[in-house]
């Protein structure tokens, strides 16, 4: 195969809407490498589980988005050679590279919680952070009269982890507005002390928790799932707890970036094998070569679109630097979290590596609840991701 000037692992938003951004600032020769027939826009899986999308309105197929101008091959990585600047795929294919890009997205860990998987496969489990048990969520929800219902929030890393509350409160809406939710006993599962770790953030869904009657175990994680006896161990700071006669568990796997970023020797010397980047360039530490960005990257921020949007903007720009010898820029760590607090209203908390928040707009305060917020986060930004972010216009 001819060397590509860039070569970009991964065919999600980050990769996609990257191909795009290098193919209008006139790179010649782009290639995707991603293995996924479909391409999803992820942020509309929390609707589709919450009842107000369908999977149709997320899924595009893969050559459809792909933009035009930009090799795609359908394939996935085994190894990557640093020293030999190449790509080795499970096809048996070495593909040589100028410049790599990682971008694959991070894996499901369903071994870190052994039993969920089965409690999926029994019906009585599922997420919106798992495709294929998505559309199964909202029936679930729905269907409950009574009884016990777990949601946990998935800890990092995880694709902005914090929305999966979203399914949380719309459910909590929805029983409220039937009459169940008093017979109901609803606990979410927070890996942190609080929600999102932004204190202005925090009260507000704080204080829907309370509202709703929502049992909140903090610093907490799921050890293990009994699939047959619908129960679920929790750890946390106070000790193990065992939640029994579980009716319905909203429960998100953990996650962790693809097993062969470290062992191709690419990842942060930690468990989750993160792409071992610069958090302000994106620029791998050891290997100037290689990029990083999105979810599988250590940029030392909550991953999210809003995220993808900067982490886009400054690598295309330090790709360009690093070829002219120009001055690289940095990614303040910007990120978005937008959470529904009821079916149809939202709240949207913008902040940077720091926590400092960071609205986009002026003089609306994004935090408070708002319709016209969630309208945007439905409707709005998925024809902006279709229509210009996918095409590098972003």
């Amino acid at each position: 195969m001819q060397r590509p000037e860039v070569l970009i692992v991964g065919g999600g938003n980050a990769g996609i809407s990257l191909a795009a951004k290098l193919l209008r600032d006139g790179v010649p020769d782009v290639t995707v490498l991603a293995p996924q027939p479909v391409h999803r826009y992820k942020p509309l899986l929390n609707y589709v589980g919450g009842g107000e999308a369908t999977m149709a309105d997320l899924e595009r197929l893969m050559s459809d988005v792909v933009p035009d101008g930009c090799t795609w091959i359908r394939d996935a990585v085994d190894s990557v050679d640093p020293a030999a600047s190449t790509v080795h795929t499970r096809r048996g294919r070495t593909l040589p590279y100028t410049t790599l890009v990682l971008c694959p997205g991070l894996d499901e860990d369903w071994a870190a919680t052994p039993g969920l998987q089965e409690a999926y496969a029994d019906g009585w489990a599922a997420s919106t952070y798992v495709p294929g048990s998505t559309p199964r969520v909202w029936p679930l929800l729905t269907s409950l009269r009574a009884g016990s219902v777990v949601f946990t929030v998935p800890p990092e890393p995880a694709s902005c982890g914090p929305t999966a509350l979203k399914p949380l409160f719309m459910a909590c809406d929805h029983w409220r507005r039937t009459g169940v939710l008093s017979a109901l006993d609803v606990t979410v599962v927070l890996p942190d002390a609080t929600a999102v770790g932004v204190p202005r953030a925090d009260e507000v869904l704080e204080r829907a928790f309370a509202d709703y009657g929502v049992r909140v175990l903090r610093e907490a994680r799921v050890e293990r799932v009994d699939a047959d006896l619908h129960a679920l161990t929790v750890t946390s700071p106070s000790g193990r707890q065992v939640l029994e006669d579980v009716a319905v568990a909203h429960a998100v796997p953990r996650y962790r970036a693809p097993r062969w970023i470290a062992d191709s020797g690419l990842a942060v010397d930690d468990d989750p094998g993160l792409v071992d980047v610069d958090p302000g360039t994106l620029r791998h530490r050891r290997y100037p070569a290689i990029w990083g960005l999105g979810d599988a990257a250590a940029v030392a921020t909550r991953p999210s679109g809003g995220a993808l949007r900067k982490q886009v903007a400054v690598l295309s720009a330090n790709l360009a630097a690093a070829r002219d010898g120009g001055d690289l820029q940095r990614y303040d760590g910007y990120t978005v979290v937008p959470i529904t607090v009821t079916r149809r209203k939202l709240m949207l908390a913008e902040f940077d590596r720091d926590g400092r928040l960071t609205p986009s707009v002026p003089l609306v305060d994004p935090i408070r609840p708002r319709r016209a917020t969630w309208w945007a986060d439905r409707y709005g930004l998925p024809q902006v991701y279709w229509r210009r972010i996918l095409r590098g216009r972003v």
